[in-house]
């Protein structure tokens, strides 16, 4: 038997129960670092789980701490040109883009570089009390590359995201909270998956397509004015109206009983 044959799976996806899918980076030895070949198999599995009819919240996490950012094996090879060609990174961040259903990212350990922009690339981030953030890449003298300077610009502002960049200093998962990049720190006793598990199967609840709506819609405030923000809202909730599941929970609250949702 080969040594390849005997290497565990650097991702493992569970399906889990009430519409859950655990996606768990598994390169704990590499510190998850994102090798290309982890950035396939992870753009492939979110494809795989965005067509399935029964899964309707996603939770990404990982063996041991969350992710070391890209592999410097892999990257001290490629060239600006080389970079160019393959377009190092932008599948990974095509393939949450294009993901419709919602992504948590239980976070342990340390997000940096490219881990910290996998986190942000997720719909929520819940973390570890001991969880560090940051954007180590200007000691290397590089920057980030996957949307970290855009997505933790847009959400804290440009003076804290230039102090984080520039510095490449992390950050505890504390300070993320009160900055509004991680919506919750978990205690030192709770276990970050679980609560975050608890937290899907609750979304997974609800009408899948209003599920969908809702996060297109929020999407949308990232990427346009106000002005038109606000008629794609008023488009994608007109829209809501030809949902089974619209007229089923307006029926059921006027008839004072629980509804029957069908994800559809």
């Amino acid at each position: 038997m080969s040594v390849e044959a005997l290497e565990p799976p650097s991702l493992i996806v569970t399906i889990k129960d009430q519409g859950v899918a655990v996606v768990e980076l598994n390169r704990p030895k590499k510190r998850n670092a994102l090798s290309q070949g982890l950035i396939d198999e992870l753009a492939g599995a979110l494809s795989q789980l965005d067509r399935s009819p029964t899964v309707f919240a996603i939770v990404l996490t990982s063996s041991g701490p969350f992710c070391a950012g890209a592999d410097l094996g892999e990257l001290a090879k490629i060239t600006t040109t080389e970079a160019h060609r393959i377009g190092w990174l932008k599948d990974l961040s095509d393939a949450f883009s294009s993901f419709r259903k919602p992504v948590l990212a239980a976070v342990r350990g340390f997000a940096f570089g490219g881990g910290f922009e996998l986190a942000l690339m997720c719909d929520m981030i819940f973390a570890s009390a001991d969880a560090r953030f940051g954007f180590p890449e200007i000691r290397l003298g590089t920057i980030p590359g996957a949307g970290g300077t855009q997505r933790l610009t847009k959400t804290i502002g440009k003076q804290k995201a230039m102090e984080l960049i520039l510095t490449g200093s992390p950050a505890t998962a504390l300070e993320m909270e009160r900055l509004g990049v991680v919506n919750r720190v978990m205690s030192p006793e709770e276990d970050v998956l679980e609560a975050t598990l608890k937290i899907a199967r609750t979304i997974s609840s609800f009408s899948a397509g209003a599920v969908g709506l809702a996060k297109q819609a929020v999407l949308a405030a990232e990427t346009t004015t106000l002005t038109a923000g606000l008629d794609i809202e008023r488009a994608l909730y007109y829209s809501s109206f030809s949902l089974a599941d619209c007229h089923e929970g307006i029926q059921a609250f006027l008839e004072k009983r629980p509804a029957s949702v069908q994800h559809r």
